[in-house]
């Protein structure tokens, strides 16, 4: 996993480190690491370093100096670099060294600038830090706009300009669009969070020997080594109910698709066995005639011993042809001991009911997995603007949306990673719970711990890895497609040879 660590802990980290090495130990080892990538990258798009024209845009901070004494490196290897200041201040110590390597230092107003922007093969952002706040202005502003308006590849130190690097906030009109973001020590979640991951692009930590200084992280991204560990392939001496069972109770006579979308995603997340919940309207029986393997049931859940876990909500809503008010069916299912994830309709529900909220609370204090999965709005009406709301509420909340968020009870956030523009559509959300309940059924996640928070991590960014394949060839993307890509997402995980 992947630690996301705010400024001020970088900042006493560093601090604690600088008092124990040489002064200037860390920024030599982020400029070898710097320079390191940004020779892999030019490798691996022009086949060369040397000979590559390389423009270094510098401030007035120490990412500057990490980016001037990262351009010496490239220049002793055979690159033409230029560095253009953006400010009337600048990191000595790098200027010299960049200089001593047969590299030019110039002031971005000089008449060259623009050709040499234009010319450039690679453009290294060091213009502004993490510590930077505020929009981007004048020469900083202009310079960022033309290198965002090249063909060059760019790569930006520690965070993208205009960024901020706790929030991802962008103040300004404009950012420099990294191809590759290069960060040192650690990773800062302004650059998983949005809009800051959309001007990140790829993102690498170069170690800088801060790690014995860091606090645990409460911020983390999952890995695909990670997630691997979610999706294992049948055990030897598995059979059908040791790989799980998950219920399903969704779908109405208004809403049919969503039981489909449902089981769908449940289905593929490895378990034995799924069980539609049958409330007597035909959507039960619609489901077992899309999917054969399906068994359906109107038996008390609380009577299910084989159920592993339960997702409720996708598509329910009350109407005449159903033997079961889904406030009744939430209130049985919540007295359960098996994980239960709540989407849809089921959040209305809660939202709406003090007594269904402390039932909640109720099941996180016996250790019980309760899982809400809300969109913007559904968040709002269940916790407002309160972050700390969620977390206190005693269930493991999925935030959805750009870089959706994943807050646990023990205050851990994970951010994911893998989701896209693409799965925002109908029924999209129907796909995730029913992974999630199947991934917490799968793998036996029954306790309100960090495997069952991972585990629903987990699952969202598996959704997110199937929306990207689903999206392949800029191919538009609907919820059924989400499904279908959802086995070749996890054989490409289970391969290794995942992509993007």
């Amino acid at each position: 996993m992947l630690g996301l660590y705010p400024v001020a802990e970088v900042r006493a980290a560093e601090e604690e480190i600088m008092s124990r090495v040489p002064a200037g130990t860390l920024m030599q080892r982020a400029a070898f690491g710097l320079a390191s990538e940004c020779a892999r990258v030019l490798r691996s798009v022009a086949g060369r370093v040397s000979g590559s024209k390389i423009v270094i845009l510098v401030g007035s901070g120490n990412n500057g100096g990490d980016a001037l004494f990262a351009g010496a490196r490239l220049q002793e290897r055979g690159a033409g670099v230029r560095a253009f200041a953006l400010a009337d201040r600048h990191h000595g110590d790098g200027a010299r060294a960049l200089v001593r390597a047969g590299g030019r230092v110039s002031l971005a107003t000089a008449a060259e600038f623009p050709d040499a922007i234009a010319q450039a093969d690679l453009i290294i952002d060091g213009i502004v830090g993490i510590g930077a706040s505020g929009p981007l202005r004048d020469l900083a502003h202009a310079a960022v706009i033309a290198a965002n308006d090249s063909d060059a590849l760019r790569v930006a130190v520690d965070v993208p300009s205009g960024v901020e690097a706790d929030s991802g906030a962008v103040p300004g009109d404009a950012a420099f669009r990294a191809d590759l973001t290069v960060t040192f020590g650690c990773a800062k979640p302004g650059l998983f969070a949005m809009p800051g991951r959309s001007w990140a692009g790829a993102v690498r930590v170069v170690d800088i020997g801060l790690t014995e200084a860091l606090p645990p992280p409460s911020w983390q991204v999952l890995e695909p080594i990670d997630v691997l560990g979610y999706f294992p392939a049948p055990a030897e001496r598995d059979y059908k109910y040791s790989r799980g069972v998950v219920g399903v109770a969704a779908g109405s006579t208004r809403y049919p698709g969503a039981a489909l979308l449902t089981i769908g995603g449940a289905r593929y997340a490895g378990v034995g066995m799924t069980v539609a919940f049958d409330r007597a309207d035909g959507v039960a029986r619609d489901a077992v005639r899309a999917y054969p393997d399906v068994i359906t049931t109107g038996q008390d859940p609380r009577e299910l011993e084989r159920v592993h876990a339960w997702v409720c909500g996708p598509g329910l809503v009350d109407d005449p042809a159903n033997d079961h008010p889904v406030s009744d069916l939430i209130e049985v299912l919540l007295q359960v001991s098996v994980p239960v994830v709540l989407d849809a309709g089921a959040l209305g529900v809660v939202a709406d009911s003090e007594g269904l909220h402390e039932a909640i609370r109720a099941r996180s204090a016996r250790g019980a997995v309760t899982v809400l999965t809300p969109h913007a709005g559904e968040y709002r009406a269940l916790f407002g603007e309160d972050v700390q709301a969620a977390i206190e509420s005693g269930a493991i909340v999925v935030r959805k949306g750009p870089a959706t968020e994943i807050l646990a009870p023990d205050g851990t956030v994970f951010v994911d990673s893998s989701g896209t523009p693409d799965l925002a559509c109908a029924g999209s959300g129907d796909v995730l719970a029913g992974l999630i309940a199947g991934v917490l059924a799968h793998t036996g996640e029954d306790r309100l711990d960090a495997g069952a928070s991972a585990a629903v991590a987990a699952a969202t960014w598996m959704h997110g890895a199937a929306g990207r394949l689903a999206a392949a060839a800029d191919r538009p993307v609907l919820a059924t497609d989400l499904v279908a890509a959802l086995p070749e997402a996890i054989a490409e995980l289970r391969r290794g040879d995942w992509s993007w």
